[in-house]
């Protein structure tokens, strides 16, 4: 019964997660849009900053925990498909490393990616959440 509560809560976390990592890089469009300076780039950085601190980093950090118990539970480590979609769970994280960074850039004002640049970046987790699912359902190796 406890693997089956270790998978809700994983699922649910993960949901969280990915829906923080399509909203941010959206806000940086909607933010880089804004006047430097002034209250609405001020909301932007207020918006952005709870984010991460509020949905972002605590839905990262029970993803892992949960995840890895998981792994642990099911002997998951032993097997291919589990190091393809840790590999990509890595890349995700590094994603939102990267991402928290770019959100104190913006908060110093600097701008340096194009609006086109952040939309791109926002099927990021969509292509590797796609990947992922399948690994974790289809187990090809």
């Amino acid at each position: 019964m406890i693997y089956l509560w270790l998978k809700a809560g994983h699922v649910i976390f993960v949901i969280f997660w990915m829906a923080g990592l399509f909203m941010l890089p959206r806000y940086f469009v909607y933010h880089q849009e804004a006047a430097p300076g002034s209250p609405e780039n001020a909301q932007w950085i207020d918006r952005e900053r709870k984010l991460l601190r509020i949905i972002l980093w605590p839905s990262l950090i029970v993803t892992w925990v949960l995840g890895l118990t998981l792994a642990m539970v099911t002997g998951a480590f032993a097997d291919g498909w589990f190091h393809a979609k840790l590999a990509l769970v890595l890349a995700l994280t590094a994603f939102h490393v990267w991402l928290a960074g770019y959100a104190r850039a913006l908060a110093a004002g600097r701008r340096t990616l194009s609006g086109k640049r952040l939309r791109l970046l926002n099927e990021i987790p969509g292509i590797a959440a796609a990947f992922i699912v399948v690994l974790v359902v289809v187990k090809p190796f």
